[in-house]
């Protein structure tokens, strides 16, 4: 069962189907990690961040049960889909949401080679909160330059 948490930009009471469509079918690549016992522990989209001129831009999301975090599971996950990102040619990794009180995920982010490129102010509606900043984080994935 897909729980979106409280700096996740999807509706919390988001439906098993929404889900699958949202996370699995507009993807193109999905990732799913199991234990040793194969109960899920987290999982991964992959898909190009716009259209067209922009699709060589990859967007990822990533959900880790809560039962497992701090365990480095979304730092695994996060690792794996840059590879996979390399693998389909995509030249850089873009996260357009990443909310600000998501500390735990940002310094993941910064651990795995993101950078914070621009601050949205109150971009997220925060359900203890209200509205909060969200950071725009990116990281290159081809050597040399981008063009």
């Amino acid at each position: 069962m897909f729980r979106a948490g409280e700096t996740f930009p999807h509706d919390p009471g988001i439906t098993e189907e929404e889900a699958q469509v949202a996370w699995v079918e507009q993807s193109q690549a999905v990732m799913v990690a199991v234990d040793t016992a194969g109960a899920v522990v987290g999982t991964y989209y992959l898909r190009p961040n716009s259209l067209a001129l922009g699709a060589h831009v990859a967007n990822a999301g990533y959900v880790v049960a809560e039962h497992c975090r701090r365990q480095g599971i979304g730092s695994r996950l996060c690792q794996h889909s840059l590879q996979a990102a390399r693998r389909l040619g995509f030249r850089l990794m873009q996260f357009n949401l990443v909310v600000s009180t998501n500390t735990a995920g940002i310094r993941c982010w910064q651990r795995n080679g993101f950078q914070v490129v621009g601050t949205l102010p109150g971009a997220f509606r925060h359900k203890q909160l209200g509205y909060v900043d969200a950071l725009v984080m990116v990281q290159g994935l081809v050597e040399g330059p981008t063009s």
